[in-house]
């Protein structure tokens, strides 16, 4: 079992409601992902180890399920606790060897951030690096997507309102990409790669106004690193 170290500095928090062409401006505090934090985990390991350059947690299968098709792998911050906010974490994902490499079978890298986990509750943003450079217009526009545990997986959302919980951005699998996510209320904002604009914005959190936990968030097909975690608190 992992320690989490608590920063030293004192956060102090912007005051102010999430603003629609506004960052939240806070003072965050890093969260060390190395072999110190203190993880709850589920279909997963998490190694520490430097990659391209970056001191990172990699999460890899257990010993035997490096096949399996269709699970997550979930390194939950045991001592995290977050309503309102900002999160700010570098992430890798790319398809491990051995799975599909066609459109719509493969899970093409999905890697993201879950938070306000409360038992089997969470909200969740993920990028799917691969899908980004095809040349089907139609998987480019899914390389971002929301969903929240237990009601609203991204089949649901993108059956009953199509395009509104994913949307395109440029970025490269096997690459650092940094993801901002923005929570006020039921209102959450992605950010990548320190972009201006969100590159998807939800106004209607499915869990309503929660608190919970962070997680570092994969599926069982990915190759996924995670680096550089910050958090901030209202």
């Amino acid at each position: 079992m992992m320690t989490l170290l608590r920063p030293i500095a004192t956060l102090t928090f912007a005051v102010g409601a999430l603003a629609a062409s506004q960052h939240i401006r806070e003072q965050s505090a890093p969260i060390p992902l190395d072999a110190s934090t203190k993880l709850t985990l589920t279909n997963t390991r998490a190694v520490p180890m430097k990659y391209r350059g970056r001191a990172s947690l990699h999460l890899t299968p257990l010993p035997g399920h490096e096949h399996d098709t269709d699970q997550e792998m979930i390194a939950l911050l045991a001592e995290t606790d977050f309503g309102d906010g900002t999160i700010d974490v570098d992430v890798v994902g790319a398809r491990r060897e051995g799975y599909a490499t066609d459109n719509v079978s493969a899970f093409k890298g999905f890697v993201g951030i879950s938070f306000r986990v409360h038992g089997d509750t969470a909200e969740r943003f993920y990028v799917r690096p691969e899908n980004a450079r095809l040349d089907d217009q139609l998987f480019r526009n899914r390389s971002t997507q929301y969903e929240a545990d237990p009601g609203f997986p991204w089949n649901r959302l993108r059956q009953e309102a199509p395009g509104a919980y994913e949307s395109y951005v440029d970025i490269q699998p096997g690459a650092w990409t940094h993801l901002r996510i923005e929570v006020s209320g039921t209102k959450a904002r992605l950010y990548v790669n320190g972009a201006s604009q969100p590159c998807l914005v939800v106004n209607d959190l499915k869990n309503g106004v929660t608190r919970g936990k962070i997680a570092l968030w994969t599926r069982i097909s990915s190759d996924a690193y995670f680096a550089n975690l910050r958090v901030a608190t209202k």
